[in-house]
């Protein structure tokens, strides 16, 4: 699948905004406690995180960033201009209560969604930044897939609340996690001239990954031989993983070449 036009412009589209009705679901049934409780990523609650979402998302309806009114810079957990960025809505927004946050996760998201759905291919190919770089604003519009799907996941395990692994938008979210695995492994874990790596993702989502490497390590549809190293897991635990939100392995299997399959496994994440 292509990153703009055509039908992948709706898929995308209609990805977000599902996700987008997805985290409003989830939000709607938290009980304000649940609003306060520490996330995986470092200095953010539930709140945060939903005021990240929010801050993204009206950024790019083009609302200006608030002044919170602190140096977000001195903070431990904001390195670099994109986490400096990201924290002024973070802090602007800290004390505001469950029902605020969610009338303007509401307000932006629909703001958005009207917006894109005006939105042309020629749009969607448009260039544009992006958090992997320049490309196009269809591109940047799946990596807010994945964004906003980790997201939510993030909410979820916060609150004790597991769900929503399938479906269109973690179809995306496992597309964009799969496109550095190339670069992860031939030049994070540095597998050799001649190996070839699979991952076997066993649900939710389930897929066979193999990455062959021959000069250059590059993600194939199917191996000329059997694999140097498997690694076997969730598509949970791979997602997590590749986000960077934890480094516990529990429920992963390794055969083959182990410590080939360990540095793989130790080098999955691709998310700043």
């Amino acid at each position: 699948m292509g990153d703009t036009g055509g039908e992948s412009r709706e898929t995308v589209v209609a990805a977000l905004t599902a996700e987008w009705a997805a985290l409003d679901a989830l939000l709607d049934g938290l009980p304000p406690g649940d609003w306060t409780r520490p996330t995986c990523l470092p200095g953010w609650r539930v709140t945060d995180v939903v005021a990240h979402l929010v801050g993204t998302e009206a950024s790019l309806a083009g609302d200006e960033a608030p002044d919170p009114g602190v140096d977000v810079r001195v903070l431990p957990h904001v390195r670099g201009d994109v986490a400096a960025f990201n924290e002024l809505w973070v802090q602007a927004l800290r004390d505001a209560a469950p029902g605020e946050m969610l009338a303007r996760f509401r307000d932006v998201t629909a703001r958005r969604a009207a917006r894109l759905e005006r939105m042309t291919r020629s749009d969607f190919d448009a260039p544009s930044w992006t958090p992997a770089g320049q490309a196009t604003y269809g591109r940047f519009m799946r990596i807010r897939v994945f964004d906003c799907w980790m997201h939510e996941q993030d909410i979820r395990e916060a609150v004790g609340a597991p769900g929503h692994e399938t479906g269109p938008a973690a179809e995306l979210a496992l597309e964009e996690a799969t496109r550095a695995l190339g670069y992860l492994v031939g030049k994070r874990a540095a597998a050799p001239d001649g190996s070839i790596v699979r991952i076997e993702l066993t649900g939710p989502l389930v897929r066979r990954l193999t990455v062959v490497v021959d000069g250059r390590a590059r993600l194939v549809e199917a191996a000329p031989g059997p694999p140097t190293a498997v690694l076997r897991m969730s598509s949970s635990r791979y997602l997590r993983l590749g986000g960077g939100r934890t480094g516990d392995h529990a429920g992963v299997e390794l055969d083959g070449d182990r410590d080939l399959a360990r540095r793989v496994l130790d080098n999955l994440a691709f998310t700043i």
